[in-house]
């Protein structure tokens, strides 16, 4: 059983972002498989994120676990969802979607920094998403923005590619920064294979390019808690699950959004 202590949970609250050591270090073996599966079977979601002339490769693809056993596995029967639930301070944890992004030796691209919650259609405090590498990770991890999910404005989401706004209306966001250049508060982590990354769907947070000589899997796994409500956006989101018939205040549906956690 993972412990999550009451330290952690007053980091997670506080910053937006805490550490989770070894929450799916037995699951390690599980996940990689997955991941294998998914590169081999993409995805209609799937995407190659370099450019042109750009080393490496950095795939990404999401919403497979329904069609991924692995997945399935570790969603239903690790501490994920226990975890979560004391993090967030929710009764309840319910599904929201899986994400892998792998960046083979030589990538040198950055993540974007990004907040996740402006490109989906949920709004909630109650939030978490693990990111966790399947490899060992020294300079390739995620770098979150501690207290940026307190910000009174979200950051402008945007398309990774082809570095368009996502959304009409960039006036209603701020600016991405760069918080490096600006000073602000970013934690990182050397990281083993199974550790995660908690953080909020508000935590600004980008990784490093992978300059190695190995590979950096990783696998996230978003959930949302009790007070988590869907919302309409000025377009399409991302994930956009199409034909989802929700209406704007209800909860996610649960035929496509089990809940994996009840009081």
């Amino acid at each position: 059983m993972t412990i999550v202590t009451d330290e952690m949970i007053e980091t997670y609250q506080r910053d937006g972002v805490v550490l989770v050591k070894g929450l799916w270090k037995d699951w390690v073996e599980v996940i990689r498989a997955g991941i294998e599966r998914n590169m081999t079977e993409p995805g209609p979601y799937a995407a190659e994120n370099l450019k042109p002339g750009e080393g490496g490769r950095f795939f990404d693809d999401y919403c497979n676990w329904t069609r991924i056993p692995e997945f399935e596995r570790v969603i239903r029967e690790s501490d994920a969802a226990e975890v979560a639930a004391k993090l967030m301070g929710s009764p309840t944890v319910q599904m929201f979607h899986d994400h892998v992004l792998v960046k083979e030796p030589g990538t040198s691209k950055p993540t974007p920094w990004h907040q996740d919650g402006p490109y989906y259609f949920v709004e909630g405090r109650q939030t978490v998403s693990f990111w966790s590498p399947m490899d060992p990770v020294r300079e390739a991890s995620l770098r979150c923005v501690a207290g940026s999910h307190m910000w009174p404005k979200e950051v402008l989401p945007t398309r990774w590619m082809a570095e368009t706004n996502f959304y009409p209306n960039p006036e209603k966001y701020m600016p991405v920064p760069d918080p490096d250049a600006e000073g602000m508060d970013v934690r990182e982590w050397q990281m083993e294979p199974g550790d995660a990354v908690a953080f909020n769907y508000k935590t600004l947070h980008g990784a490093r390019g992978n300059n190695a000589g190995t590979r950096r899997r990783a696998f996230s796994l978003r959930l949302v808690g009790e007070d988590a409500r869907y919302v309409e956006r000025p377009g399409r989101t991302s994930p956009p699950y199409p034909g989802h018939e929700m209406k704007a205040g209800q909860r996610l549906r649960e035929d496509w959004f089990p809940i994996l956690k009840r009081a």
